[in-house]
C-alpha cells in the first residue's frame, strides 16, 4: 500500500464537473490501494478575483495580513468541494485547512516561507482509512495569523507535505501531460521526458517553463520527493523529477528553455576603476532588485566601460529610477533600456562531461544570423539573451542541433 499525495492546480478544479473527475480520478487510486493525501488549489480564477477585490480597496499601503486573510479563502471553498464529491462516491474523506494540516510558516505575509509540517492531523486521518483534502497555497505563520505562500504555492505545499509523510512520491496534476524538451507550441517536434533531474528541473523553472514552481522543485531535492508531472484531464504517464541516479543514462542535453520576463540595461560610459560595479549594483540591491546576467565591456584606451545586465520586467521601471538617482555619484554618461529581450537557456546534467556545448549554441545562433547580447552560465545550464524577434527562431535551430527532434 503506496502513500501518494495528489496536488491538482485551479483549472483542474475550475467547475463542478472537474471536481467531479478529480474524485473519481482520487477514487481509482484508493480502489488500487493507495492510501492518498490531496493538496488542491482555489478554482480558477478565484485567487486572481480575490486579490483584485484587496487592491480596489487599498492598492499599496494595505495590511499584508489582512491581504492574506481575504486571498487565502479560495482553497477553502475548493477542499469542501472535494470532499463532499469524494463522499458522494463512497470514499471517506475530509478537509483540512493548511493549519489544520500543521503547516508553519515564517510571517512573510504573501511569500511566506515554510518552516515545518506538522503532520499528525493528516496522518491520523489516513491511518483511519480516510482521504485527506488539504488547503494548498496557506499555512499559519508564529503569530498565529493565516499566512499564504505566493504564486505557485500549492506545489511547495504538495511537496513539503509528501516529505513530511514520507510519501512514495507526489503527483502534481495540471493541464499539461508533463515536462518537454522544449515549448510543444514553438517547436512542433518537441517531445515529453519520460524523466528528468531535479537540477535539470529546477534551471528549467528558473529561466521561465512553468510546469512546476521553483520553490517546490529546490524542495522536492532537498528531501529526495519523487515528483511527477501529469494531466488531469488525460489518462497517460507524466513525466517523473527524480534523482540522477534513477536516470541510467542521460542525455548531454535535456531541454531548451526561454524566458520572455527579462529587461536589459546598459549603463554607458563609467569610468573603469575598482569599485564602480559596487556604485552600480549596490543601489539595485538595496531596493531588491534581482540582476541576473551581467556582460563589461571596456574602451580600447581602457578609461571607460559599459556594463550591461538584466533584471526582470517588472523591475525594470524601479531599476532605472534608482540608478537616475545616483547617476552622478556613479558617473555614468547614459542608461539604455530595452524591454524586448529573452533568455534563450540550453539546459542538461550531461554538459558537466561534455566539452562543445557551449560552441554549438553560439555557432548554431550565428548561423542563423541571431546576435547575442549576453551569456551566463552554470554547471548544467548556459543560458543567452538576445533579441524578442528572433526567439522562436532560436528554439527550433536548438532544438535541431542538439538532437531534440529526434529524441
Amino acid at each position: 500500500m503506496a502513500l501518494i499525495v495528489q496536488k491538482y492546480g485551479g483549472t483542474s478544479v475550475a467547475d463542478l464537473d472537474r471536481i467531479r473527475n478529480v474524485a473519481a480520478r482520487i477514487k481509482r487510486a484508493v480502489d488500487a490501494g493507495d492510501r492518498v493525501a490531496v493538496v488542491v488549489s482555489a478554482m480558477a480564477g478565484t485567487t486572481n478575483q480575490l486579490v483584485a477585490w484587496v487592491h480596489g480597496l487599498d492598492p499599496a499601503n494595505y495590511d499584508p495580513a489582512e491581504y492574506d486573510q481575504v486571498v487565502s479563502t479560495g482553497e477553502p471553498i475548493t477542499i469542501g468541494l472535494v470532499a463532499i464529491a469524494l463522499q458522494s462516491l463512497g470514499v471517506p474523506a475530509r478537509s483540512f485547512l493548511g493549519w489544520q494540516a500543521g503547516i508553519r510558516t515564517d510571517g512573510a505575509h504573501g511569500k511566506a516561507r515554510i518552516v515545518a509540517i506538522e503532520p499528525q492531523a493528516v496522518q491520523a486521518c489516513l491511518e483511519k482509512g480516510k482521504v485527506a483534502v488539504v488547503a494548498g497555497f496557506q499555512g499559519i505563520g508564529p503569530d498565529g495569523r493565516v499566512t499564504t505562500l505566493g504564486r505557485g504555492g500549492s506545489d511547495t505545499s504538495a511537496v513539503a507535505l509528501a516529505a513530511a509523510l514520507r510519501a512514495e512520491r507526489c503527483d502534481i496534476y495540471t493541464d499539461v501531460d508533463g515536462v518537454y524538451t522544449t515549448d510543444p507550441r514553438i517547436v512542433a517536434k518537441a517531445k515529453k521526458l519520460d524523466r528528468i533531474t531535479y537540477e535539470e528541473m529546477l534551471e528549467m523553472a528558473s529561466v521561465g517553463a512553468k510546469v512546476l514552481e521553483t520553490r517546490s522543485v529546490a524542495l522536492a531535492m532537498q528531501h529526495r520527493v519523487r515528483v511527477q508531472v501529469l494531466s488531469s484531464f488525460e489518462d497517460r504517464p507524466g513525466t517523473l523529477v527524480v534523482d540522477e541516479d534513477e536516470i541510467v543514462e542521460s542525455q548531454i542535453v535535456s531541454g531548451i528553455a526561454y524566458s520572455r520576463n527579462e529587461a536589459r540595461i546598459t549603463v554607458q560610459q563609467v569610468e573603469d576603476r575598482p569599485g564602480v560595479a559596487a556604485a552600480v549594483f549596490g543601489p539595485l540591491a538595496e531596493a531588491n532588485i534581482n540582476v541576473d546576467m551581467i556582460v563589461q565591456s571596456v574602451s580600447r584606451d581602457g578609461r571607460f566601460a559599459n556594463i550591461t545586465f538584466t533584471v526582470s520586467k517588472a523591475d525594470l521601471p524601479r531599476a532605472e529610477a534608482v540608478l537616475a538617482r545616483v547617476k552622478e555619484r556613479i558617473g555614468f554618461e547614459r542608461l539604455v533600456a530595452d524591454p524586448n529581450v529573452v533568455k534563450v537557456s540550453v539546459i542538461g546534467v550531461g554538459m558537466r562531461s561534455h566539452a562543445g556545448i557551449a560552441h554549438k549554441m553560439f555557432q548554431t545562433l550565428a548561423d542563423k544570423g541571431i546576435n547575442i547580447q549576453a551569456i551566463s552560465t552554470s554547471e548544467i545550464k548556459i543560458s543567452v539573451l538576445i533579441a524578442d524577434e528572433y526567439t522562436e527562431l532560436a528554439l527550433r535551430a536548438l532544438h535541431s542541433a542538439y538532437g531534440l527532434d529526434a529524441a
